[in-house]
């Protein structure tokens, strides 16, 4: 997990609810310094082993899986999954391939860049809109804040998701990259008309074929 202090409501990766309601035993491991601007903005590179040394003590206290609190870690994808002998899932992005359609609602589009999209499988040309920079949603998760008002952030999720459409009407799937916007999932799905997947619903799938084949 990134090292953060914002609010966490259930659907948010960082939230315990969001495991238990899904019937998956989770613990968490925060990498001390991983700031979200950290991360986000300055796709801090001197993370890189913090976050596989995070994982590999993950998978030493017993874990069968392993995932992460911010979408960006996709760029990460390749050398955590090499790292460590489980599945690891970085990121929602990674479920973009499934579909024929999708489009990309992210936390911040301008620093989503064609390198993370591709470590991510991502198709080239694939939509992708961004919160409006400096809105409640963007603002208060980029700075750390201790306080976030969820109702106001919800419509920040949402306005995105509907500019999306209305650029890219084509789109059928919206995948939501940020790790904190599954909240906020079936207020997408109902503003837009469209199916929408996000880090829960990817964790879950991958949980429930990993029991399958064990």
């Amino acid at each position: 997990m990134l090292d953060t202090r914002f609010p966490r409501p259930p659907g948010d990766i960082g939230n315990p609810e969001t495991f238990r309601r899904n019937g998956i035993p989770v613990r968490f491991h925060v990498v001390e310094g991983a700031s979200p601007h950290r991360i986000v903005k300055e796709a801090d590179a001197a993370l890189l082993q913090p976050f596989v040394d995070a994982a590999s003590r993950l998978v030493e206290e017993g874990a069968a899986m392993v995932t992460t609190s911010c979408g960006f870690l996709a760029a990460y994808q390749d050398t955590l999954a090499k790292a460590v002998p489980v599945p690891v899932v970085t990121s929602s992005l990674l479920q973009c391939k499934d579909f024929a359609r999708p489009g990309i609602v992210t936390f911040d589009s301008n620093s989503l860049t064609s390198s993370i999209l591709k470590a991510a499988g991502v198709a080239e040309k694939t939509p992708v809109q961004g919160v409006q920079p400096g809105c409640e949603f963007h603002r208060r998760i980029l700075n750390n804040e201790e306080q976030l008002d969820l109702i106001e952030a919800g419509r920040n999720v949402v306005d995105a998701a509907r500019r999306l459409v209305n650029l890219f009407p084509s789109v059928e799937d919206i995948v939501l990259e940020c790790t904190n916007m599954p909240p906020y999932r079936d207020a997408v799905a109902r503003a837009t008309g469209r199916c929408v997947h996000d880090i829960e619903t990817l964790v879950v799938a991958q949980w429930t074929t990993l029991l399958a084949s064990s």
